[in-house]
């Protein structure tokens, strides 16, 4: 990609995370951790990637992406909104009585989200029925899925993940962000996922490991991903939870947890200094 492609998704990915600030302060709930971890990705699918139109949200053979860590929802969200498929002054409604933006993705209010999903493992089985039914329909779509490192102690995504593989799902992207946390702590220690690629390349899938912080490193294995026939592909993003925020980063306790007043003033400061000096370049 140029050089000027590359400040604009940094700026985007820099809004992203001040998104997930304002709307999880505004919810006084959510999940900030994972979501700041997750906004290369979210910023990489939504300016770069996908096939899909704010303007026709359900057209045909548009890309589909499911979160299958659907707690992520602010940061996806936020990437929703910042690429026009509704209003970025609806993030403050998030989980609001009444409001579309509830703390988890819902297909039938929110413009842009093609699965309901929440509980987690469930997500990867619904992008492997999306691939599996766009190729018995010749649908052109590919179909990209996000999980987290947590997640993946989930008993179903394996069943998932064996499925891909039977049938064949070159049009399936599964993406796991690897930030090393979850709810009760290290992952490692609840948990152990690791060695995670190997696991995946062991099931069938062609697998990649990078920064999930990189946009080279992303464009690159997206890339492979839609030359690989024949089998599914798996990219391992190795990220920071809570990244952009300095007193966020790497702290398990805002796996699950709002910043109050203070805290999003000081984030969002951080946040703000970190666009100005982006777009200054």
């Amino acid at each position: 990609m140029t050089a000027n492609e590359k400040k604009a998704l940094m700026v985007n990915a820099c809004k992203v995370r001040m998104g997930v600030i304002e709307s999880t302060h505004a919810a006084k709930a959510g999940h900030p951790g994972g979501s700041l971890s997750s906004a290369e990705l979210f910023t990489y699918l939504y300016f770069k990637e996908l096939n899909v139109d704010p303007k026709d949200p359900q057209k045909w053979d548009r890309d589909r992406f499911v979160l299958s860590k659907g707690h992520c929802a602010p940061g996806l969200y936020s990437a929703l909104a910042l690429a026009g498929f509704f209003p970025w002054e609806d993030l403050k409604t998030l989980r609001h009585i009444g409001s579309y933006l509830q703390g988890h993705p819902d297909m039938k209010s929110i413009p842009g989200v093609d699965m309901s999903t929440g509980s987690l493992g469930q997500g990867v089985s619904a992008a492997c029925g999306m691939a599996l039914a766009a190729k018995k329909q010749g649908n052109p779509c590919r179909v990209y899925t996000l999980l987290g490192d947590g997640e993946i102690q989930e008993g179903q995504v394996w069943e998932a993940m064996m499925f891909a593989h039977h049938y064949k799902l070159d049009n399936l992207c599964v993406v796991i962000d690897n930030n090393g946390l979850q709810i009760d702590g290290p992952v490692e220690q609840v948990m152990s996922p690791y060695p995670i690629a190997d696991k995946l390349n062991a099931f069938g899938l062609e697998c990649v490991e990078i920064d999930g912080h990189d946009f080279d490193a992303l464009e690159a294995a997206f890339a492979q991903a839609r030359a690989v026939k024949g089998r599914p592909f798996a990219i391992v993003m190795k990220t920071t939870k809570g990244k952009g925020v300095s007193y966020m980063e790497n702290q398990v306790g805002w796996h699950g947890k709002a910043p109050n007043d203070e805290q999003a003033e000081t984030a969002l400061k951080e946040l703000g200094a970190e666009l100005a000096r982006l777009e200054a370049v």
